[in-house]
């Protein structure tokens, strides 16, 4: 794998607690997490369209966005419920703790999707490895969580 494609997923991974804290940071000023969660969408969707403007990104024609099944246009959906989620349990959980549970959530996911090839990842079979490694950040997670 390239150095580059890691080193973007690192930061990317890097941020998420950073964007949960802010999120939060906000519900407090705005009274709601709903409130902080759309806010949070609406300045991402200002900032995916400067993106798009300013490198001049192709649009997508009618026919290639009505082409999509009904359920891939649900992913902004799933996005939504995560930031809300993140805004509510922020401050409950602490950073390194609402990390360890959305990582562990993410890896068993994950698990069954590389499994069954779903949403066209690549077939990867489960193994003993893969599921002590969830195993044990399962543990992980109880951990700091200081249960």
């Amino acid at each position: 794998m390239r150095p580059m494609i890691m080193l973007t997923a690192l930061v990317a991974g890097a941020l998420m607690p950073v964007q949960a804290g802010v999120n939060a940071r906000l519900r407090e000023y705005l009274g709601d997490p709903i409130m902080a969660s759309l806010v949070s969408f609406c300045v991402g969707t200002v900032a995916l369209l400067g993106f798009i403007l300013v490198t001049r990104a192709p649009l997508p024609s009618l026919a290639m966005a009505s082409a999509a099944p009904l359920w891939s246009w649900f992913g902004g959906a799933l996005g939504a419920f995560f930031v809300a989620v993140t805004v509510i349990l922020a401050f409950k959980l602490g950073a390194t703790g609402l990390m360890a549970w959305i990582i562990a959530g993410q890896l068993i996911a994950s698990i069954l999707l590389d499994h069954t090839g779903a949403l066209g990842f690549a077939v990867r079979e489960v193994s003993w490895q893969r599921l002590a490694g969830v195993a044990l950040l399962l543990g992980g997670a109880v951990l700091v969580n200081e249960y």
